[in-house]
């Protein structure tokens, strides 16, 4: 058996792991790579596996971010043609996520043609989109939907288990059994894992107690997240700070898991008596139908989650919520001077309605931005968090004189003590480890926690393009 990496290999996104059994190829996700123009070459470059995509099998997909899904729609592109096999949940999330991803691409591609235009300039080195929209609904077509505990079986000698990994809805870590020549093997993939006892999902899964393979997530494998209370305080810190100097406050979100969650932080800390009553404007139509999506998958949720909504509803005036649809009143809230909370997308500040809000209240000493996620390499957000004076934003020189907050107890992956805790659920070292998913320093830092804590031995750190025979 041949296990390659093709992305989330000594870095955070583009995860796409191919796995080959001498009988069967199949992809356990299909990321995109995002950060920084760097990113668009690799996404050009990517899903180039030495054959044609038609002789892959079946994908298995963890769950619906971009960076673990943002690319089926150009592997559809290139021909591939089989089955996608992710949760009841996670097929919903894609139907927006997906459809988003393309709409995004064309309206970049749009810009970069009337503003060379503008200068005069040819439209030769203008971006084309890596898919369409229309490529995008194409692919929708091939998701096949996996329940929690449900045995799939999508070829002769693969057997395969989804479990709830509590990162975002419908997030799932895999049980794949392959079965062959002599013992049966078993792969388990982590996916992206969440934190134990956090807002809105019900906690990850405990692990199988063997495995002959594993590739574990290793995003925040070199830290560990602020509790709760501190990320609450802080929280509340950038909303009586804002208030009093009269700004806004605006807050970068990934429209999948993270809004949800910060509206659930909000509205419970308003049923506290923490911070006053206030409206709060979700500008991300795609956040928005993610929300709907979540309610309508509420046995999916913890049991804190639905008694924090029957308040909510019994008390709408605590905090109403507007979810934001249309430009126009997207725009609109660019006009407010004070009092706005904005929570819009995307949450590493690279594309969508969240650069029009910061290149308004980026310049203004009395708005605060609360960045609330994870900000890979080479993206806005990050350059935000590690301290940028001036920042570009849709070609424009933009000062930095808000205050940027960096609130670290939001993250939906598990930091090192979790990763760890669920790591010692198995009975006994896997055979093989891979670090996937981490900065390389994030990396090397929780190999050696493996070693040292667990005592784990046979632990790899692969890069991209690597190949292990198993």
């Amino acid at each position: 058996m041949r296990l390659s990496f093709f992305g989330a290999a000594g870095e955070v996104t583009g995860s796409c792991f191919l796995v080959e059994t001498g009988r069967t190829r199949f992809l356990v996700d299909c990321g995109m790579f995002q950060g920084g123009p760097e990113a668009r070459a690799k996404n050009l470059g990517a899903l180039k596996f030495g054959s044609d995509v038609r002789n892959i099998d079946f994908v298995l997909l963890t769950h619906a971010h971009i960076d673990h899904s943002g690319l089926l729609p150009r592997l559809a592109v290139l021909g591939y043609r089989g089955p996608i096999y992710a949760t009841p949940a996670s097929i919903d999330l894609l139907g927006v996520l997906l459809p988003d991803s393309a709409h995004i691409q064309e309206k970049e591609t749009e810009w970069q043609l009337r503003h060379r235009r503008r200068q005069g300039k040819n439209d030769r080195g203008v971006q084309p989109p890596l898919y369409t929209i229309a490529e995008a609904q194409t692919v929708l077509r091939l998701l096949r939907p996996a329940r929690y505990g449900e045995t799939i079986s999508p070829a002769e000698n693969v057997r395969v288990r989804f479990h709830d990994a509590g990162h975002i809805l419908g997030s799932a870590w895999l049980e794949v059994t392959i079965e062959g020549e002599g013992q049966p093997r078993r792969l388990v993939f982590s996916g992206d894992l969440g934190m134990h006892s956090r807002p809105v999902l019900r906690d990850p899964e405990k692990v199988i107690p063997e495995a002959d393979v594993l590739l574990v997530e290793s995003t925040y494998g070199n830290r560990q997240h602020r509790s709760m209370p501190e990320t609450e305080d802080e929280i509340v810190d950038a909303f009586e700070r804002t208030r009093a100097t009269h700004g806004n406050l605006i807050i970068p979100s990934f429209a999948v898991g993270r809004t949800q969650e910060i509206l659930y932080i909000l509205a419970d800390l308003v049923r506290r008596g923490r911070i006053s009553p206030l409206k709060v404007y979700v500008d991300s139509p795609m956040a928005n139908e993610a929300t709907r999506i979540t309610l309508a998958h509420d046995d999916l949720l913890d049991a804190e989650t639905r008694e924090l909504i029957a308040w909510q509803q019994a008390h709408p005036e605590k905090m109403r919520v507007e979810f934001v649809a249309d430009v126009e009143r997207s725009k609109e809230l660019n006009a407010m001077r004070e009092g706005a909370v904005i929570i819009s997308a995307s949450g590493m500040c690279e594309a969508g309605r969240i650069k029009y809000h910061l290149r308004e209240n980026l310049p203004r000493s009395e708005c605060s931005i609360l960045i609330a996620g994870f900000q890979a390499a080479g993206t806005l957000g990050r350059r935000l968090v590690d301290g940028a004076r001036v920042v570009k934003i849709f070609g424009e020189t933009v000062p930095v004189r808000a205050r940027i907050y960096t609130v670290g107890g939001l993250s939906a992956h598990a930091d090192q003590g979790a990763l760890l805790n669920w790591l010692r659920g198995f009975h006994k070292p896997p055979r093989m480890t891979f670090i996937t998913h981490g900065e390389s320093t994030a990396a090397e830092v929780f190999a050696t926690a493996l070693h040292d804590q667990l005592g784990w031995k046979n632990v790899h750190r692969p890069v991209r393009g690597e190949h292990f025979e198993i």
